[in-house]
């Protein structure tokens, strides 16, 4: 196939978008120019980051709020995490989803929602697994592109993010990632590339360097392949503090620092405490390079991967004396500055759009739903009995979110244990305390101290021993930063969950976890429910499942049974040595990997159970110029509703280049009333056939290819070969 032709730039990557007044910056002075490439402090003090425009040429602000779980600016629907909505495996969901939070950004005055993460699971407990779609590519460029298309249909800027090989937060701002090309082309790139073509505004750099240069000052990956190859003329933003060195970062095709200023001032307009400490000015009184405060903020709060927010910028009066200088082409500032100013005027409105909360509501409980994977399940769900056990240190909270730049607060949440009430009659015992976590948590809680400190693990068991069934929620606390320490649950769950089993074998385990988790106790339990962070709706969508409503969810991570059966398992590879992380696995990441080691996972890669039981028949793959054909009749043998994801996965021709066993190249979900049937057609193009090679681009191996049609990537129900 060779190598992908590079596309003409000089328009935006949406072709339909018109040139609009924003565009000319014609008799704009160099400084008007750079004011439009350095954030300043927002006066409203809600926006994460800010350009104050220039009113003399036109040109509108432009305000910039977290968002991939919702908009991260006062009260905002809370949907579940980008993982959950991985797990639904619906691209259309997913716009859905897209416009209820580009909605949502334009009725809190924002233009751009920094959102969707298009990062790989790679390491099972990177701290941000949460917020992105999947450990493969396909499935996460489909997801990736349809919540792309969905925000920006409503007038505000997608931001993809983060440009690249982010896949851990251990040391994000400071490792360099040695991944090889073909991994980088095969697994890595496609989600940002499906983004692109979606037509997101914004491309958001990573903290991390790749092949040793910072993602934000990286050339090759900012102009040979976002701007030639893929026709990308949005606008680049670097990660907040994620800059450098100013002509690095010019020069390589960043257009815009973020935040542009310190912590301290960017709280100043809404923060007495920030106003002080600008106003005191310890750190220049002391005659001091770095901030004091920001040298204690290090040594006692920071996290290991929190960047350094110092000095706060780069493209400030350093930049105008690169440019002064010749170290920096003027013209480079123009067409930066000119994106930067498109992206102010396109499609932007200044009315704000009315927001239907209780359909966004509605909305997020939805994708709840159909996120949740039913893992296991020994004929306890639906739930039947009139007495339940709720137990679990925060069975009573909803979980809403990770932390971080995800964290959303929402007007309104439902808990499980006042949902489960609603329908049954509920016991609720802590059981245990919550447990110690990362120094991201308030401090009360890093020392071990909480609201509910009482441990009682035996008024649980009891609770459970004289209920018809017990329900156990379980769950993590990861967020931005840092990732957990390992794939267990943290504090004394585990031990719980055992205890209650014992005393009751009708237990259900939920899991409210960031990604995959240790199930030592699996055999014990009758049934094990993967919620993920379900958002404000957390109880209505699980007490929903636990009564019948047939959950779509399937694994969108392999889950496997300790650390070291993934395949990043060595020191080089995570978290890393001497400041390098080696991706030695290549293209076999996730299922990839458990299939060449020949390791079973606890539960592989597309998993899930539905209520309704499903049959595959008269399955036809059929070969043309574009690829490959799949035609499969699924039928729903149930007597009830259900929800299916059929799954196709190709196998290719053995070759003398090491390739996966076998590659998702195909799915499609269904809903089918019992009884019913349907015939699916879907199509899987040659580039999903091929593999990338350094010296002739993408080939296609010539020979024999099986389709594996099924429900995971370890359960093939039908097979077609077809020779190419």
């Amino acid at each position: 196939m060779g190598e992908e032709p590079e596309r003409q730039t000089g328009s935006p990557s949406d072709p339909g978008r018109q040139m609009t007044a924003g565009d000319s910056l014609d008799g704009a002075t160099l400084s008007e120019k750079l004011q439009l490439l350095r954030g300043e402090v927002d006066p409203t003090g809600r926006a994460t980051g800010y350009l104050p425009g220039v009113e003399r040429l036109g040109v509108e602000p432009l305000r910039f709020v977290d968002g991939p779980l919702g908009v991260v600016d006062g009260e905002s629907t809370a949907f579940p995490a980008t993982v959950a909505l991985g797990a639904s495996w619906d691209p259309e969901l997913a716009r859905r989803f897209g416009r209820a939070l580009g909605r949502e950004t334009r009725a809190n005055g924002h233009d751009v929602v920094l959102a969707p993460g298009a990062n790989l699971v790679r390491v099972p407990t990177c701290g941000r697994n949460f917020e992105y779609p999947g450990e493969d590519p396909h499935h996460a460029a489909r997801l990736t592109a349809a919540t792309v298309a969905g925000v920006e249909a409503t007038g505000a800027g997608a931001t993809l993010k983060h440009f690249v090989v982010n896949n851990q937060e251990r040391n994000r701002d400071k490792l360099n990632v040695v991944v090889g090309e073909r991994a980088l082309r095969e697994l890595y790139l496609p989600a940002f590339r499906a983004g692109v073509d979606a037509g997101a505004s914004v491309v958001m750099t990573a903290y991390n360097r790749v092949g040793g240069h910072y993602a934000s000052e990286h050339r090759r990956l900012l102009e040979r392949v976002l701007r030639r190859r893929w026709g990308f003329d949005g606008v680049t933003v670097s990660d907040w503090w994620g800059t450098h060195d100013t002509v690095a970062a010019a020069t390589a095709g960043l257009d815009v620092e973020m935040p542009g200023v310190s912590p301290v001032a960017r709280r100043a307009p809404d923060s007495r405490l920030a106003r002080l400490v600008e106003t005191v000015g310890l750190s220049e009184r002391l005659g001091l390079s770095v901030p004091l405060y920001w040298r204690v903020v290090d040594r006692l709060l920071a996290e290991d991967g929190q960047p350094e927010p110092y000095p706060p910028a780069v493209f400030d009066d350093r930049l105008r004396r690169a440019v002064d200088r010749g170290a920096v082409p003027e013209t480079r500032v123009d067409k930066a500055a000119r994106r930067v100013a498109r992206l102010a005027a396109d499609g932007r409105d200044s009315r704000r759009p009315s927001v239907d909360r209780d359909a966004h509501r509605r909305l997020a409980e939805t994708v709840a739903v159909r996120g949740t994977v039913l893992l296991q399940n020994r004929g306890l769900l639906p739930l039947d009995g009139e007495q339940l056990a709720v137990l679990g240190p925060a069975a009573d909270e909803a979980k809403v979110s990770g932390g971080g730049s995800a964290a959303v607060t929402p007007s309104t949440t439902v808990d499980p244990v006042t949902a489960l009430r609603r329908t049954a009659r509920v016991t609720f015992e802590r059981g245990v305390p919550r447990a110690t976590v990362g120094r991201s948590a308030p401090v009360w809680r890093r020392v071990g101290w909480d609201r509910h400190p009482e441990t009682d693990i035996g008024a649980a068991t009891r609770t459970a021993a004289a209920a018809d069934a017990a329900v156990v929620v379980v769950e993590d606390d990861a967020g931005e930063s840092a990732d957990r320490s390992s794939l267990r649950l943290p504090g004394l769950q585990d031990r719980l969950v055992r205890a209650v089993a014992a005393a009751n074998p009708q237990t259900v385990v939920v899991c409210r976890t960031s990604g995959p988790v240790a199930m030592p106790w699996r055999d014990d339990v009758a049934a094990i429910v993967q919620t993920w962070y379900p958002g404000q709706a957390d109880g209505d969508a699980l007490a929903a499942v636990l009564n019948g409503r047939d959950p779509g969810g399937r694994l969108p991570v392999t889950f496997g049974e300790r650390f070291d059966s993934y395949p990043v398992r060595t020191d080089r590879q995570y978290p890393g040595v001497d400041g390098n992380v080696h991706y030695d696995e290549g293209v076999f990441v996730g299922y990839r990997g458990f299939d060449r080691d020949g390791l079973d996972p606890t539960f592989p890669f597309g998993h899930g159970l539905s209520y309704a039981d499903f049959e595959y028949d008269e399955a036809v793959v059929t070969t043309g110029e574009e690829g490959l054909s799949v035609d499969i009749t699924v039928r729903n043998v149930a007597d009830r509703p259900g929800r299916e994801v059929v799954q196709a996965y190709v196998v290719p021709p053995a070759t003398e280049v090491p390739r996966p066993e076998r590659e998702l190249g195909w799915f499609r979900p269904v809903r089918l009333d019992g009884g019913a049937s349907r015939r699916l057609t879907g199509s899987i193009p040659r580039r999903r056939l091929a593999r990338f090679d350094t010296d002739d681009g993408w080939v296609v191996d010539s020979g024999q290819y099986e389709v594996l049609i099924g429900r995971s990537s370890r359960d093939a129900r039908l097979s077609d070969t077809v020779r190419l």
